[in-house]
């Protein structure tokens, strides 16, 4: 146990000494880098004083030398300034010389024109004593002359102005006889050199629209499959165009009866796919001719479109391409009205280009004369009256606005170009060949037929057929009954005996037909 007291007291005396040792070699340690940092420090204060001592010495330096340069900048303003405000005093001075001059230059002139007017005035002095003198001579000369005559100044003076104007009068009036004789001959010759000439330079064609179109068929077999059981097909057909199948001996064809070019084209494209397709029943026969129907209304377009770049006529309204287009299945007494244009279109702007006149307006004029012959809508309106006021909605000049209304003397000519637009209808209109009164009138008589079905009321469609010899009027199921259906085609038969002119019998037929629909979806 003493031992182990013994080493505790050497461990503790160990521990004490150690603890003893290390502060004094920490101690020393510290006081040493204490004096490193101590010296660092002033090394640092040194150098930073030496640093900034340059710094302070080149800001001197730069701060003289920019007072020097802005001292010489400035004595260089100051001498340019100096030069111009010496430059503006010299001209000043020298203006102020010209001026003296000038104002001497001046005071010499008045001084002369002064004595100038003192010359004028003298002499305008001595020339109105000289004309008192000679008024006063002439007077005593006319006094004499009058005592000798008999017969005073002035009545001589009527005299003589009375023998001049009727000699002259006389003169002018054969002078003007022989000039308006001169014009009248030279303007007949050259109207008909122009018209002459105008007529051949045109080409156009002779044929005359009919009223019938023959439909090809690859065998007779397809004839039964168009009529259909019990004629279902082709009564389907002809209600929905409006027009007359003729199905008769005449071998691999059907004729397709309408005074309606447009009627009797889309029966033909009609018949045409569905023949192609092979599937014809009365369902198909509507949808295909209500399809034929759009198409065709795209074509018409097309054709507008299509004449009016042929001859040269840009800015033409939609609308009026549409009707222009239109004209292609219409006729005007057996003429194609297409044609009828085109034709009158070209012949105004050969006979404008004679004239020295504009040839486009003349053209466009002329191309569209006759489109209140296709209105949409029927009207008590004149068709020239009626092309005034459709080309007046789309904007057309005001010149073409009157050509068209006036071509049939129902309006007044404005416009030089006017009678030139009349001459050429009827140039085209009346060379051989080109019309035919009575297909005209037939056309006008079937239309009319249509017409007074048309103001019936529940009438939806009526269609003239067999050459005017039948009128089928289609009626709408919900507002006609069948015993209403009896009473209307009566009506309608007693109104065209009473109201129209036609030969033979004509047979009203009235169509009601009910049509329950529904769709499975």
């Amino acid at each position: 146990m003493d031992q182990s007291i013994l080493l505790i007291i050497i461990g503790a005396s160990s521990l004490v000494g150690g603890l003893l040792v290390g502060k004094l070699v920490f101690a020393r340690n510290t006081k040493k880098q204490v004096e490193d940092a101590e010296a660092q420090a002033a090394s640092i204060l040194k150098e930073a004083e030496l640093r900034a001592e340059t710094v302070k010495k080149e800001k001197q330096l730069e701060a003289k030398e920019r007072f020097v340069q802005l001292k010489a900048d400035h004595d260089r303003e100051l001498l340019e300034k100096n030069k111009k405000i010496g430059e503006a005093e010299n001209r000043i001075k020298q203006n102020e010389l010209n001026i003296n001059s000038k104002v001497a230059a001046l005071d010499k002139q008045i001084k002369d024109n002064d004595v100038i007017k003192e010359k004028l005035n003298r002499e305008i002095d001595l020339v109105n004593v000289k004309r008192t003198e000679l008024e006063k001579h002439q007077e005593e000369h006319i006094r004499r002359l009058e005592k000798i005559a008999n017969l005073s100044a002035e009545d001589a003076k009527q005299q003589l102005i009375e023998s001049l104007k009727n000699e002259a009068q006389t003169q002018a009036l054969s002078l003007q006889q022989d000039i308006i004789e001169d014009a009248k001959q030279k303007a007949n010759k050259e109207a008909r050199k122009i018209i002459i000439q105008s007529i051949q330079r045109t080409a156009a064609e002779v044929a005359i629209e009919n009223t019938v179109t023959v439909f090809n068929l690859e065998s007779d077999e397809m004839k039964g499959q168009i009529i259909g059981r019990e004629g279902r097909n082709i009564r389907a057909i002809e209600a929905a165009t409006g027009v007359d199948l003729i199905v008769d001996d005449t071998p691999e064809a059907i004729l397709l009866s309408s005074f309606d070019p447009l009627r009797r084209e889309i029966a033909r494209l009609s018949l045409q796919r569905l023949v192609a397709d092979g599937r014809i029943h009365p369902a198909r026969i509507e949808e295909v001719v209500e399809k034929t129907r759009r198409q065709l209304e795209e074509q018409i377009i097309e054709i507008g479109e299509r004449t009016v770049i042929e001859l040269g006529i840009h800015g033409l309204h939609k609308e009026l391409i549409r009707i222009v287009g239109k004209m292609r299945f219409r006729s005007s007494y057996g003429q194609n009205l297409l044609m009828h244009s085109r034709e009158t279109a070209n012949l105004c702007g050969i006979m404008a280009a004679e004239l020295g006149m504009n040839p486009k307006l003349a053209k466009r004029a002329g191309l569209l004369h006759d489109i209140g012959k296709v209105p949409d809508e029927e009207t008590e309106l004149s068709h020239a009256l009626l092309g005034a006021k459709l080309a007046e909605k789309y904007g057309e000049n005001p010149a073409v606005v009157n050509a068209i209304g006036a071509h049939h003397d129902e309006m007044e000519m404005q416009y030089v170009i006017s009678p030139i637009i009349q001459a050429c209808d009827a140039i085209s209109g009346a060379r051989p060949g080109a019309r035919r009164e009575i297909m005209q009138q037939y056309i006008q008589r079937i239309k009319d037929l249509e017409n007074l079905a048309m103001n019936y009321q529940g009438v939806e469609k009526a269609y003239a057929i067999q050459a005017g010899r039948e009128l089928r009027v289609i009626v709408e199921a919900e507002k006609v009954s069948d015993q209403t259906s009896d009473q209307l085609s009566f009506e309608i038969a007693q109104k065209i005996q009473t109201e129209m002119t036609y030969p033979g019998q004509i047979k009203v037929t009235v169509i009601r037909e009910k049509r329950a629909v529904n769709i499975a979806r």
